[in-house]
């Protein structure tokens, strides 16, 4: 039997997803919480040479990341099945109340995404979601799974890299090289954080820059970090990493472009640095992260500031690079819906942020979710 071995945090949703993945398939593992045991935090760094999490050791083999893909070659059943009535892209708010809703109209349903929760999981307090006073989005989102787990639908943790249109509907393909067909398709696979396109940013990825505050956040206590960005998202992350990190450098490129409330927040966190105005331009380290290049952008004036890790809050780009030609995007490759959130294409339905629908708020995904599931029933009873 193999040894297996998960470095974790507490708030990482990445991590619940192998735990649960691996609970799935009757894996017995160690989880050990690097968020809280500094010396174990210090072992799963010599070991991957990662400062983020979830590490999954399986043996002497170091997994990275929740990597669905290795998982599955390594654990999974390589189940399948027959055609379903939708197959949904995305396990987001979107996603997952469009699921529920197709539950509660008996349609044979699965769900392939390679997270639950979307970018949901990456807002730290949400205060605007009804119901809620306020909550995180992995707390949301949380509940979001447990409710959707209660019903018969089936949820592959996957990619979907192919869309073909087949006798009788859709055809899909996956990373992992799985294929479902559908009679119906909702799209619902949001969006991925945008890259600064520097200079050694992919190799310093994991070794000190970070899309994911919620979950690497804790590996960097104590220490000096740097967040990108001027929105709503980049200021939470500011304000919460302030409580973990001795110092926090928020690097603004042009003006701070938040709600008033995270703007009053910041305020009173003294060992948040605000750099307005200014641009990173360069990464330094040798085999990790220790200093980033800004620049201000009137004056040219260059400075460099030593920080152990970097956080990325700069936008998304959407995930709809496997249907060009297939349908019809906007200027930033957001899928065009008419008002009931259905495409240019016959039984492809699309909703939340991937669609260029103008609100990008958890709660208009939920809704548009919902839409697209009972305009996914009507088209397939008018099938009948």
């Amino acid at each position: 039997m193999a040894q297996v071995t998960v470095y974790s945090t507490q708030n990482c949703p990445y991590c619940r997803l192998a735990k649960a993945f691996l609970d799935r398939y009757g894996v017995e593992y160690r989880s050990i919480d690097v968020g809280v045991d500094r010396k174990a935090a210090k072992e799963m760094v010599e070991k991957s040479g990662q400062y983020g999490v979830p590490v999954i050791t399986v043996d002497d083999e170091v997994i990275v990341g929740f990597d669905s893909n290795r998982l599955s070659e390594l654990f999974g059943s390589g189940e399948t099945s027959s055609v379903y009535d939708v197959i949904i892209a995305g396990a987001g708010p979107a996603g997952m109340t469009a699921a529920l809703y197709c539950a509660r109209k008996n349609l044979k349903t699965i769900v392939i995404s390679e997270d639950i929760g979307g970018q949901a999981l990456e807002s730290w307090n949400i205060e605007n979601y009804m119901g809620y006073r306020m909550v995180t989005g992995d707390e949301l989102m949380s509940k979001f799974e447990e409710q959707v787990r209660q019903t018969d639908i089936r949820i592959e943790l996957d990619q979907i890299t192919t869309l073909l249109p087949v006798s009788g509907g859709y055809q899909v393909k996956t990373t992992s090289g799985q294929e479902f067909k559908g009679k119906s398709i909702i799209l619902a696979q949001g969006k991925r954080p945008r890259r600064l396109g520097l200079d050694r940013e992919e190799e310093f990825t994991g070794r000190g820059i970070s899309v994911c505050a919620t979950c690497d956040g804790p590996l960097f206590k104590e220490r000096v970090v740097a967040i990108v960005g001027g929105g709503n998202s980049a200021l939470q992350t500011a304000i919460e990493m302030s409580n973990i990190a001795t110092t926090v450098h928020l690097i603004v490129r042009s003006k701070i472009r938040a709600d008033p409330i995270y703007e009053e927040k910041i305020k009173s966190h003294s060992n948040i640095i605000i750099h307005l105005g200014c641009e990173v331009t360069e990464l330094k380290g040798t085999d990790r992260l220790n200093g980033i290049g800004i620049k201000e952008r009137l004056s040219g004036k260059s400075e460099e500031l030593q920080v152990d890790g970097l956080f990325t809050e700069i936008g998304w780009v959407p995930n709809t690079s496997f249907l060009e030609g297939l349908l019809k995007l906007n200027y930033l490759k957001e899928i065009e819906i008419d008002i009931n959130c259905r495409t240019n294409a016959p039984g492809i339905f699309a909703a939340g942020d991937v669609t260029a629908v103008l609100g990008k708020q958890i709660i208009i995904a939920a809704g548009e979710g919902a839409k697209a599931a009972l305009a996914t029933f009507d088209y397939l009873m008018m099938k009948q």
